[in-house]
């Protein structure tokens, strides 16, 4: 496509398409990717996969059975599947393009131990908009709200499944209200901050289906040194673990 680049990610060789003027990844997928826990054996899904950066972050630092990515827009799902393709992953990810809001039906109750999403952190009408329709979608909720993502993630994940994601800190109450009142209960929370000195902008939130009430805020997570470099735990997280080297 004539706006597509190719962009190296870093990990296991492994790139991924993006087109500036439809939508890339930012940060923020990438610290969902080092804050998601997988274990060995594990069906995972990604609901809103974009361009499909965390199937393929996950599949290069988890030993997880397969993943599979939901995007709403077909465009992006296009995108994502050549990326795998690209990768060579056709046999470790699928794309499927389709409505969170209907997930359920699409791949069946309790059919996966985990789940990640990098929702649209705005409400309708709020904050700046944007004129092209994918990123419109992808930063406001204009085709769901995080209620639909705490609903469906509910259906999806069987007894005691994980739901990882990544949202903006003004919004947490209102998060992990919802959580709750879809039984989705909060286990682990972590804030990120741009520098040690600035406010949180970004928070990582664990919940586990029909969990028990108890909840671990775990030490922040700072992006940047006084130089402007990236912190040592940054790098950390774009590493792939030892056996993924091999």
């Amino acid at each position: 496509m004539a706006n597509e680049r190719v962009d190296d990610l870093g990990i296991n060789g492994y790139r991924i398409l993006q087109d500036p003027d439809k939508f890339c990844f930012g940060i923020d997928a990438v610290l969902l990717s080092g804050f998601a826990k997988v274990s060995k054996g594990q069906r995972v899904l990604d609901l809103g996969t974009g361009t499909g950066i965390l199937p393929i972050l996950l599949e290069a630092k988890t030993q997880a059975s397969h993943l599979t990515g939901l995007e709403l827009q077909e465009e992006s799902a296009d995108m994502a599947r050549r990326s795998v393709l690209l990768n060579h992953l056709e046999d470790r990810i699928d794309i499927v393009t389709g409505d969170l809001k209907e997930a359920d039906r699409t791949f069946g109750l309790a059919s996966f131990d985990v789940i990640t999403c990098n929702p649209p952190y705005m409400i309708a009408g709020h904050g700046l908009t944007n004129d092209a329709e994918a990123k419109l979608i992808a930063r406001h909720e204009v085709a769901c709200t995080f209620e639909d993502v705490a609903k469906v993630s509910y259906r999806l994940l069987v007894s005691g499944g994980k739901l990882f994601l990544v949202h903006r800190p003004f919004r947490l109450a209102e998060i992990l209200t919802t959580l709750t009142l879809n039984r989705m209960e909060p286990k682990r929370i972590r804030f990120v901050h741009p520098h040690l000195s600035d406010e949180p902008n970004m928070v990582l939130i664990e919940a586990a289906k029909d969990g028990k009430s108890r909840v671990t805020v775990e030490k922040p997570l700072i992006v940047y040194k006084d130089d402007g470099d990236y912190t040592d735990e940054i790098y950390e997280i774009y590493k792939a673990p030892d056996y993924k080297r091999k």
